[in-house]
């Protein structure tokens, strides 16, 4: 097929449906069905021996997540330097979308009493999705002209979250009412809605990312073969990304900020739900599922309001004082989530997250695509920008797990956030927004 040039709608639409494919991951293996499933599976601070040392199960999962988030920021800036140096990201991205789903699927397997299987299956869906997410991002300056950013990011991310939210419904019927779907009653069936779930998530995922591979462009062809040299031409290309960006003040003033808010940011995103499932009066075990997807079903739902009313309050007041707002409001959340009980308090917080989670993430994207100066190397100044984001996401992570571990109280570990987002703020009031409209 002949490449569609840079703006066309069609290119738009394919590129922001990958959002579509991947947010099942994001929905059900982050945030509800998988952080029940794996809560069901251990009893409330039930320890577990791993490499000799005996864990408390919550704790655990963060620091597995962490050191997923490890090897994604180590390993693309090595694939991205080749993608970029061969001129073929797509084949990357896909490779890591079939890496992820696949351990998607393996999640049906997945148990304490083959606990190192399973974890390295849980973290290596991890990297397939971030993995992807870093050539994904990067084609953003390639198929999209400036004042396109905002509108086609924050239509990508609510093509993400009506997609989720469509899948969760039916996995939510299978865990609800197995007996429906032939799978029996009772706890057990229940549990076995749960894996199949997974399933369903490592097959959409691959199956509606064909769209996107359709029209994406393979990227800027060079010609070139992958030699040992080039193994390490991503850290080269990082460090001149740096270079760049010290001649770059309001790059790298944004970039600072957005590495400290962002820390906090995904961490809350990722911890969300078992924060829900241990610290929220919900009485028996059925009120407690039927409670926490129905929380991430009011995030998701909102959150496509959110990207969209965050876009629009960008057109009028700029990028930068957007997101200084919408870090505002996080400053409030996390204060808010250090006093609730109750599963109605939950609800609300719920709400209130969902308002700014997909408008923070959105306009974090599209802002850096702004401040990017003129390159055809965006896949070098976007695997920065991704592993800026999970080496905060490293760091995030290992503060919560400690501070868990040390208080035993997960409420501390969310109230220390508020130190993120409050640096973030005031790092985002540095960031000078004369240079270039609408930012």
């Amino acid at each position: 097929m002949q490449p569609l040039p840079k703006g066309h709608r069609k290119l738009l639409n394919a590129w922001a449906f990958y959002d579509w494919a991947n947010s099942v991951y994001s929905l059900t293996i982050v945030s509800a069905v998988f952080p029940i499933f794996y809560g069901i599976i251990f009893d409330k601070g039930e320890t577990i021996s791993v490499l000799g040392f005996d864990i408390r199960s919550t704790p655990l999962i963060n620091y597995a997540t962490a050191i997923g988030f490890c090897i994604v920021a180590f390993s693309s800036p090595i694939l991205s330097g080749i993608a970029d140096y061969i001129g073929n990201k797509k084949v990357f991205m896909k490779f890591f979308n079939y890496l992820g789903a696949s351990c998607c699927v393996g999640l049906y397997w997945f148990s304490k009493d083959h606990i190192y299987f399973s974890l390295v299956l849980y973290i290596f869906a991890l990297v397939g999705f971030w993995g992807s997410i870093v050539f994904y991002n990067s084609y953003l300056p390639d198929i999209a002209y400036p004042e396109q950013h905002d509108k086609v990011s924050a239509k990508g991310y609510s093509l993400g979250y009506i997609g989720s939210v469509l899948l969760l419904l039916f996995n939510l019927g299978m865990v609800m009412f197995p007996s429906y779907f032939g799978l029996g009653e009772g706890g057990e069936a229940s549990l076995k809605g749960m894996r199949f779930s997974f399933i369903l998530v490592g097959i959409w995922w691959i199956a509606f990312s064909q769209y996107t591979y359709y029209y994406l462009p393979k990227g800027y062809s060079k010609g070139h073969k992958v030699t040992k040299d080039v193994l390490f031409k991503g850290f080269r290309e990082l460090k001149q990304v740096q270079h760049a960006l010290s001649e770059n003040k309001q790059l790298k003033r944004y970039l600072v900020a957005f590495f400290v808010y962002s820390m906090a940011v995904q961490t809350v995103m990722l911890v969300a739900t078992y924060f829900g499932e241990q610290e929220i009066n919900w009485g028996d075990n059925d009120q407690k599922t039927i409670g926490l997807i129905l929380s991430i079903l009011i995030i998701q739902i909102v959150a496509v309001l959110g990207a969209i009313i965050t876009s629009r309050l960008s057109e009028k007041f700029g990028n930068v004082l957007t997101l200084i707002g919408i870090n505002l409001i996080w400053v409030c959340i996390c204060i808010y989530a250090y006093f609730i009980t109750e599963s109605l308090q939950f609800y609300i917080a719920a709400g209130v997250v969902g308002l700014v989670m997909g408008g923070i993430q959105s306009l974090s994207r599209s802002t850096y695509a702004k401040f990017l100066p003129e390159t055809e190397d965006t896949t070098s100044f976007f695997s920065f920008y991704d592993v800026a984001e999970k080496i905060g996401i490293i760091i995030g992570m290992i503060i919560y797990a400690t501070v868990d571990v040390i208080t035993g109280s997960m409420r501390n570990a969310v109230l220390f956030l508020v130190v993120f987002f409050a640096i973030g703020i005031v790092l985002l009031f540095r960031v000078p927004r004369w240079k270039k409209p609408n930012n």
